[in-house]
């Protein structure tokens, strides 16, 4: 059987499995004292429904069986007999192909001492279990034995980067001081994502505040409000209401997404990093580029605002102001269209939870439009600091424009990278950038203009200031692709270093050696007896690059990587078609199966079934016999990326020792 299916139900998962699941098996100790030196200990686990335990003597070649270690035991005490245990079943394993013996509901294990030191009272038995259900998570547990019943005196001591706990909370002391758990925790990770997010959704929303579409009805709006609803306090009600409706629409706008998340959690990813879809996107992201370069409007249906409009006179009350909310939505779409276009984009290219991420990118969006209206309610006298309409709003919109442009050729990258086409190299990519820039310098400096533009001739201090930066842009790229500079601050937005015109030896990110097949790279490891890095990445993962480029390349990281590491990256959007053998269907708990044909098919489940996270990057260390070295990390820095690869080489050799 595949190499890789097995590992997907060994190997340990850190994850949380919700609050019925987050204690499946509640353990207790007694002791029975048989004679002066005899005692019998018993070990007992209530196990919670649909669980279950294996046994110390279940099958090779299956899962990991219960294993006790005594401590003190041949110096202090000495077993007699083997560890007993309760009534057991036994059941054919098709995963394993192999007879395996668990517990269901309850485990019982016995075990008699005999003490060789009449002194010792006390010591420490340690379990370390497997425990299944439809996956499976190994665990650790610690039984402080008292002889004479008197409680228990636990020495103080450090957890040293030598030593090993199978849990998710694993603490590992480094320098003596600083432990890694605390900067590895994916929760804040989350959170941070989701506050970038937000923060580029507000950008977006105050930048779409700044195009004729919206910015001329915020007076408009902010009078009708307090001159049509009878008194002051009304008026602001209502505006306040109607910027909450404008907040909820675009909000609501992304329900969709966590449909389709919830009945597959890979989905996204398989959307954010589909050929055809990212084609798309190049597509309709030009489309928008030229709509704001003034060759075309871009209009919603002008008989959906006109119903709008309509049904807010005449409902009236909350449901009419909601109604007027949504005709703004509907008009401003030729402005408001490309930039939610670009935080779409921007969504699916950062780290974390694709539907979540853009919930919080259309809340911001939706929270800038609305704050106008809500602050110049509040404050009428404010609406006099206005800036007037003008060219002004004209030059925000073709700025927009060139940048939508820019960000429409990595969505082509995208394709070409999944695809392996080899179109739009490393080089290309960026000359195709450095154009965007020259051109929209040469626009700013009034060297050429666009249909929509003015007949003046006079550069604005805003023209000025925009063309000086473009160009300053432009530069920078320019340097950057001569090498005179590095682009580290574009990292994962152009192509990959090796993906270049130049010839390279191999396609592994800095020229490193790695395997694209876990049971090869596995196979290599144990030859080599090295510890393994197990790299989840994809050819469309902007994080993923990121942290190649500026953690990666940090000489002693790449050191560790090179000479002390076996890497596998595992890319979970590679488009590559298994062979027929080889492919499968693998259905989920909610029922839905899904056929698995592609390379990247076969690593995303596998990332999810183990790892329950779809995350990218996501990397994990083990070792030659699956053992998970410490807890998987995400983007982290590079003090920490390095004290974590130094702590697993040192797992590894404990694991060796042992």
């Amino acid at each position: 059987m595949n190499t890789y299916i097995k590992v997907m139900l060994v190997l340990i998962s850190f994850w949380s499995f919700g609050q019925n699941d987050d204690n499946p098996a509640v353990w207790s100790h007694a002791v029975k004292k048989l004679s002066p030196q005899e005692y019998e200990l018993t070990f007992e686990a209530k196990i919670a429904p649909g669980w279950h335990i294996y046994s110390q003597y279940t099958a090779e070649g299956g899962s990991m069986p219960s294993e006790f270690t005594f401590e003190g035991a041949e110096q202090q005490y000495e077993l007699v007999g083997k560890t007993e245990e309760s009534k057991t079943i036994t059941e054919y394993s098709d995963i394993f192909e192999v007879d395996e013996t668990f517990f269901k509901n309850v485990a019982v294990f016995t075990q008699r001492i005999k003490l060789l030191d009449e002194d010792i009272n006390q010591f420490q038995v340690n379990l370390f279990y497997q425990i299944c259900k439809e996956v499976c998570i190994p665990k650790d547990e610690q039984f402080n034995i008292s002889l004479d019943g008197t409680a228990f005196r636990q020495e103080a001591k450090e957890v040293s980067v030598g030593s090993l706990e199978k849990t998710s909370e694993l603490l590992l002391d480094l320098s003596g001081k600083e432990k890694l758990n605390e900067t590895l925790d994916g929760e804040d990770k989350q959170k941070s994502s989701l506050w970038m997010i937000f923060g580029l959704g507000f950008l977006g929303g105050l930048l779409a505040l700044l195009t004729p579409c919206v910015f001329p009805m915020i007076p408009l709006t902010v009078s009708f409000f307090t001159k049509q609803s009878g008194n002051k306090g009304r008026g602001i009600f209502n505006a306040l209401l109607y910027g909450f409706f404008i907040v909820l629409i675009y909000v609501l706008l992304s329900l969709p997404f966590h449909i389709f998340d919830s009945v597959d959690s890979q989905i996204l990813n398989t959307i954010a990093s589909n050929i055809w879809l990212n084609l798309l996107f190049f597509i309709i992201f030009v489309f928008f580029a030229f709509s704001f370069f003034g060759f075309y409007e871009l209009t919603l249906p002008t008989a959906w605002a006109n119903r709008m409009d309509a049904a807010s006179n005449k409902v009236g009350g909350g449901l009419g102001i909601f109604f007027m909310a949504l005709t703004l939505a509907i008009v401003s779409f030729s402005c408001t269209g490309p930039i939610l276009g670009g935080l779409l984009g921007s969504t699916t290219l950062a780290e974390g939870n694709v539907a979540l991420n853009l919930s919080m990118g259309m809340f911001g969006f939706g929270l800038a439009l609305a704050l106008p209206f809500a602050l110049f309610a509040l404050f009428p006298a404010w609406l006099s600091s206005l800036p007037k309409s003008g060219g002004w709003m004209t030059t925000v919109k073709v700025v927009l424009g060139f940048l939508e442009l820019a960000l429409a050729f990595k969505f082509l990258s995208n394709a070409d990278l999944v695809g392996h086409w080899g179109l739009l190299k490393r080089e290309i990519f960026i000359g195709i950038w450095i154009l965007i820039f020259v051109l929209m310098t040469l626009y700013l400096f009034g060297v050429f203009r666009f249909p929509h533009d003015g007949q003046s001739s006079k550069l604005s201090p805003l023209k000025k200031t925009l063309g000086v930066i473009s160009a300053a842009c432009a530069v920078y790229l320019i340097l950057g692709i001569t090498n005179v500079v590095d682009l580290r601050i574009l990292s994962g937005f152009p192509p990959p270093d090796f993906y270049s015109l130049q010839a390279k030896e191999t396609d592994c990110p800095l020229g490193l050696d790695c395997f694209k097949d876990f049971d090869e790279g596995l196979a290599h490891a144990k030859e080599q007896n090295k510890p393994i890095l197990l790299d989840f990445t994809g050819w469309t993962c902007v994080n993923c690059r990121r942290m190649e480029e500026n953690v990666w390349s940090q000489p002693e990281i790449y050191q560790m990587l090179k000479e002390q590491y076996v890497l596998i990256s595992l890319y979970v959007d590679e488009s590559e078609v298994l062979p027929k053998s080889e492919q499968f269907d693998f259905e989920f708990e909610s029922g839905l199966i899904k056929p698995i044909q592609t390379i990247g098919q076969k690593w995303g489940t596998f990332q999810t079934l183990n790892f329950n996270s779809t995350s990218l990057p996501y990397y994990v260390l083990l070792s030659p016999d699956l053992e998970v070295l410490n807890p998987p990390v995400n983007m982290v820095d590079k003090e920490v990326y390095q004290a974590w690869l130094q702590s697993g080489l040192e797992q590894h050799q404990f694991f060796a020792k042992r």
